[in-house]
């Protein structure tokens, strides 16, 4: 069955409407746009409605394959759609400079030979994207349309039966029915057809190699960058939007605006981080760039000075690793400071969390999971120290004594 790029998911920049959903004649698709409203009225950030919004946009084009209005859709749909999710290859993307053309496809991810699951990265140990959607894609998605139904359900506009239903398990019942105070409340009963997604382990990374991504940087404001967000463990967006009369030098502060909550918190950074700040302040302001309370922290170093986006700071974190052969991500340097306050024993589990931000202690203590590298090295050890424990075999007997004569000299056969 051929999934046609049909339709799009279209930035506003309308605080009231950031995005909307076009169908294949270019209508906005009405179902979607109520939704959207009663995402941003659970106070859901736009990076939400985004992500909901390709999901969203995948089903209509799937529906439009299979001839079924979204009203119409039934659990047969739902499973149908899982099962194309699960054995299809991805739909071509549609190129940004033909967006609006629909047929206008750009198939060359595919032509590259990409294995299903992606070649992995030798240095980081990271998979690529592949050919297949992953189960964490397939997860969101069926996250997304239950949730999405179940909306209309409640609003009386959608289909009797939502086509994403609850597991029909005979234990599933009542979320936490029968819970046991001495273990964590678990999530809501899942979906029928959602996959099972594998725990992942946070993937920090490793000093040594941090020391040669860092070499690699040509700019102190990209150095001070990656000492900030290695030391304090703030989001990329949440440093990079940073003004400059929130940074607090003599004590080692910097305010970020939280994404979850949006609430400013003060958090403590290393000393170097605030040092290449002040060196990468004063080459700024030799070249007469901007200087105010409400002024971006982070600008570019060329005229005309302006806020540094993410993906010009992603692009400078790809480059300094094209020596190392690395795939690493500015999320990961998060990860990495996270694991490094998780594993200092003066530094209490809770503080941890504190500074990242997470609403739940089990999520902070994913950074205490030792890595494979860890493991590994344990593992060795073990088998070393194994190896030395073990005892001696007897020495062989002397040239020319008979073993025999031996084994009845010391008694060996009585």
């Amino acid at each position: 069955m051929a999934v046609r790029a049909v339709g799009r998911l279209v930035a506003t920049g309308d605080p009231w409407e950031p995005f909307r959903l076009l169908d294949a004649e270019g209508a906005v698709v009405e179902p979607v746009a109520v939704f959207f409203s009663e995402l941003q009225a659970q106070d859901k950030a736009e990076s939400t409605l985004k992500s909901y919004g390709n999901d969203l946009l995948l089903w209509w084009r799937w529906l439009a394959a299979v001839g079924v209005p979204w009203n119409r859709a039934t659990p047969v749909e739902g499973r149908d759609f899982t099962r194309w999710m699960a054995i299809a290859d991805k739909p071509p993307r549609t190129h940004w400079r033909r967006e609006g053309q629909a047929d206008a496809t750009d198939d060359r991810g595919l032509a590259r030979g990409r294995s299903k699951t992606g070649p992995v990265n030798l240095v980081t140990g990271k998979t690529r994207p592949g050919r297949k959607f992953s189960k964490a894609s397939r997860a969101h998605a069926e996250t997304v349309l239950r949730g999405f139904y179940s909306f209309h359900l409640e609003s009386g506009t959608g289909p009797i039966i939502n086509p994403f239903p609850l597991s029909r398990s005979r234990r599933a019942g009542r979320a936490n029915a029968h819970h046991n105070p001495m273990e964590p409340f678990k999530n809501e009963q899942a979906g029928r057809y959602r996959p099972r997604v594998p725990k992942r382990v946070p993937r920090r990374i490793p000093d040594d190699k941090f020391d040669e991504v860092f070499a690699g940087l040509n700019y102190n404001r990209d150095r001070a960058l990656l000492a900030f967000w290695v030391s304090s463990a703030a989001r990329a967006t949440e440093l990079l939007t940073v003004p400059q009369d929130r940074v607090k030098p003599g004590d080692q502060l910097i305010g970020v605006i939280r994404k979850g909550s949006g609430e400013l918190q003060w958090l403590p950074a290393s000393p170097d981080a605030f040092v290449w700040l002040r060196i990468y302040q004063q080459e700024l302001w030799r070249l007469d760039a901007p200087r105010g309370r409400e002024v971006p922290l982070w600008l570019t170093l060329r005229r005309p000075f302006r806020q540094l986006s993410y993906h010009a700071a992603r692009a400078m974190f790809i480059r300094a690793q094209i020596l190392l052969g690395s795939d690493w991500t500015i999320h990961d340097m998060r990860h990495t400071g996270a694991w490094r306050m998780a594993q200092d024993p003066n530094m209490p589990i809770t503080d941890v969390q504190e500074i990242l931000g997470h609403a739940s202690l089990s999520t902070t203590q994913l950074y205490t999971t030792p890595d494979q590298d860890e493991v590994i090295a344990r593992a060795r050890a073990h088998h070393a120290q194994r190896q030395r424990r073990a005892p001696s075999a007897a020495p062989p007997p002397a040239p020319g004594y008979d073993p025999r004569s031996l084994d009845i000299l010391f008694g060996r056969n009585s």
